[in-house]
Parts: C-alpha cells; structure tokens; sequence
C-alpha cells in the first residue's frame, strides 16, 4: 500500500475563531476553535487526487473547492490545530487510494461444459424419481 499523503503546512491556512456553545451561543473561554481552510486547486496534490477531491460529495468542501475544517474540541488551540490537520489528512487519503475494481470475466469453455454436466444429471437423478414413484403406484 502506498504512504499516506502528508499536506505541507504552506498549503493550508489556519485562522482562530470563535467556538460555538452547546446552545449555538459564543463562548469566550473556548476561544481555542481553530477552522483549517484548504484549497485544492492550489494545493501540490497530484491532478489526479485533486479531480477526486473535487468530485468527492463531502459538507466540507465548498463549491469553489475549497475544504472547510473546523476543530473546537479541545480546550487547547495547538491540540485543536492538529485535529483539524489529522482530519484533512484523512480525507484527503480517502480519496487518494481508489479501490482497484475487477474486471469480470466470461466463464470459460470448461466451466460452462461443468456446469452444463452437473444440470443435466441434476434432472437425471430428478426424472428418476418420479418415474420410481409412478411405478410404485
């Protein structure tokens, strides 16, 4: 498998804000919330990751491509600045390792001959029944 994608800190953009309280309210003594802004299309992400990023159906990014984190559980601001890092990370790494797909494949001669043999004595062994039922009668 290959390395994790890691961001380099010149391509996001941290900024302070205020952190919400359980009612929606401001809370002064959390003023330790920190939003991560992200910009894919300025990023040194490989074109191929950026494309997926951007066609990626996530609440976080926004129409202009641009991804919004915002980290407010923790009372210190540097604990919250690495959440909001780990957690773009991880999107970005979701992306960035797409699953191969199999490609599925025609059954070949002998398989199909197989299953062909393994029906028709199926019907064999069941046509035999009836007919030793109807003897029995």
């Amino acid at each position: 498998m290959p390395a994790a994608f890691t961001i380099p800190p010149g391509d996001v953009e941290l900024k302070a804000v205020r952190a919400q309280g359980p009612g929606g309210q401001n809370v002064n003594k959390l003023s330790s919330a920190v939003q991560l802004r992200f910009d894919i299309a300025a990023s040194s992400l490989p074109p191929g990751v950026k494309q997926r990023l951007l066609a990626l159906r996530d609440h976080r990014i926004t129409e202009d491509g641009v991804v919004v984190i915002k980290a407010q559980s923790h009372r210190s601001q540097e604990l919250n600045r690495e959440e909001a890092m780990r957690r773009l990370e991880e999107l970005v790494n979701s992306v960035a390792h797409a699953p191969r797909t199999r490609r599925p494949t025609r059954p070949t001669l002998a398989s199909r001959r197989r299953r062909l043999q393994a029906k028709a004595e199926r019907s064999e062994v069941k046509a035999g029944r009836g007919r030793a039922h109807r003897l029995l009668d």
